[in-house]
């Protein structure tokens, strides 16, 4: 899998990303409302900050990556209408959840983008997976707010395939019978999707313009005493990256 963005440096913090139809600032300070307005962020302090570039300074910010509570969110300003999110969990990003929540808050389209390289050796490396995520204002009668779902990902050792929702007018129907199941989706196709939505996230120039900040939202309290941060070097390690 060439071509991830930073060379996959940052990985496992950029393995997954949500990106929202919303300007930069905009989306973390409402995302920063609906964090101050849950019952777990009694007792804790959130607040919102500039965070200048290039791209790898604004992702250090996020440092030391955290195991269990999460402390820190960035949202990334792009070459486009869309605003990129990443955190400081240790084990990654997990994108789905709040993309979903903001989707409906905002009134706006969100998006979970997974592309993991399949590397695993025997008990050495990573399970593989390719998937986008599109969710939408809350439609009444659904339950969901997801509009369209793609995966090719490795399940502990087998290839899956899954699709859920109408496929958009420039999607690879086709391809979706392939014989290999890896290749139903493939990072190929992740891409070229994307660029129809209108994003590049794999190319480090498609973020923070010049002009632009990042944001990002701080959260800081007791946290649980099972609490640990790790380096990007550990947290790499950890995952066998």
């Amino acid at each position: 899998m060439k071509g991830l963005l930073l060379e996959d440096r940052w990985a496992p913090v950029t393995s997954e990303m949500g990106f929202l139809a919303a300007g930069a600032e905009q989306a973390a300070q409402a995302f920063a409302t609906w964090q101050r307005g849950l019952a777990t962020s009694h007792g804790f302090t959130i607040e919102v900050l500039s965070v200048s570039g290039p791209l790898e300074q604004a992702l250090s910010h996020l440092l030391p990556l955290s195991g269990g509570e999460t402390q820190r969110r960035l949202f990334i300003p792009t070459r486009s209408a869309w605003t990129a999110y990443v955190t400081n969990q240790w084990t990654g990003t997990d994108a789905a959840s709040p993309m979903r929540v903001m989707a409906r808050q905002l009134s706006i389209r969100c998006l979970r983008v997974v592309a993991v390289p399949h590397t695993l050796r025997g008990d050495q490396g990573r399970y593989g997976a390719v998937m986008l995520s599109v969710y939408g204002p809350e439609q009444p009668g659904k339950i969901s707010n997801t509009v369209r779902a793609l995966a090719a990902a490795n399940d502990g050792g087998r290839w899956v395939f899954e699709q859920s929702g109408e496929p958009f007018p420039f999607e690879q129907v086709e391809q979706y019978q392939a014989r290999r199941v890896r290749d139903r989706f493939s990072f190929e196709m992740l891409k070229d999707y994307l660029r129809h939505l209108g994003l590049s996230p794999f190319e480090e120039d498609f973020y923070l313009p010049p002009g632009s900040c990042a944001w990002l939202v701080q959260k800081t309290g007791p946290f649980a005493p099972g609490y640990k941060e790790y380096t990007l070097e550990e947290a790499r390690r950890e995952r066998v990256l």
